[in-house]
């Protein structure tokens, strides 16, 4: 990818990349996909850039240190997955039903996105929080030592038919859910980006002609 943003922005500039500069680059690379041997086949590890780790943290790790990158990872993507829904719903206009405090503020008078974090009673907030820190440290979490996987949350108690499903088709979810986090960690990090730079965070939308009321 590095190598073909390079070539492309020479091509623009009506230049033929240099032998050494291309040789760099395709070093640089490969260096970030080929890490450790021992994560080839982990599953994430997908075409086109198989086992990507620019910043060498899989270098010289055990399954432990696997293990717990991975548990991160997934759970950077859940949460982030939550917040791109919210951040789309909640532009959609639709709010819950009567007011968020006693003062009368409403819940469809708090605006989406970040802009919410000023509108919502400080109270809120700090419900919020300690909701956070009670999920984080009571519930989302291996309780009953039974899980099959890094971030098996399951405990015996919401399973969905997932001991129904073949070992091919958990995969296939557990690979889908993986790759799903990913997007949505790039997602709302656009929609924070937009947001802050110009007040539209749905700028492809205007872009394409079809303005988003924000």
């Amino acid at each position: 990818m590095l190598a073909q943003i390079v070539t492309s922005a020479l091509a623009f500039n009506g230049m033929r990349p240099a032998a050494p500069v291309r040789s760099a680059v395709n070093m640089a690379a490969k260096k970030a996909v080929a890490v450790s041997s021992g994560f080839e086949d982990a599953l994430g590890a997908q075409a086109p850039l198989g086992l990507f780790d620019p910043l060498g943290l899989l270098t010289d790790a055990d399954e432990a240190k696997f293990d717990r990158l991975r548990f991160v990872e997934l759970k950077h993507g859940r949460i982030c997955m939550l917040a791109v829904l919210g951040h789309i719903v909640t532009t959609a206009g639709i709010r819950l039903p009567g007011n968020i405090d006693y003062s009368g503020t409403t819940f469809a008078s708090i605006p989406s996105g970040l802009n919410a974090l000023t509108a919502i009673p400080q109270a809120g907030l700090w419900q919020m929080i300690l909701f956070v820190g009670i999920l984080e440290t009571s519930v989302m979490k291996d309780i009953t030592g039974d899980a099959e996987f890094v971030g098996d949350f399951r405990n015996n108690y919401i399973d969905f038919g997932w001991d129904t499903f073949s070992e091919e088709e958990k995969l296939s979810k557990r690979a889908i859910e993986l790759n799903n986090g990913r997007a949505a960690q790039m997602g709302i990090l656009a929609l924070m980006v937009h947001e802050k730079l110009n007040g539209d965070a749905y700028v492809i939308n205007t872009l394409l002609g079809s303005p988003v009321a924000y």
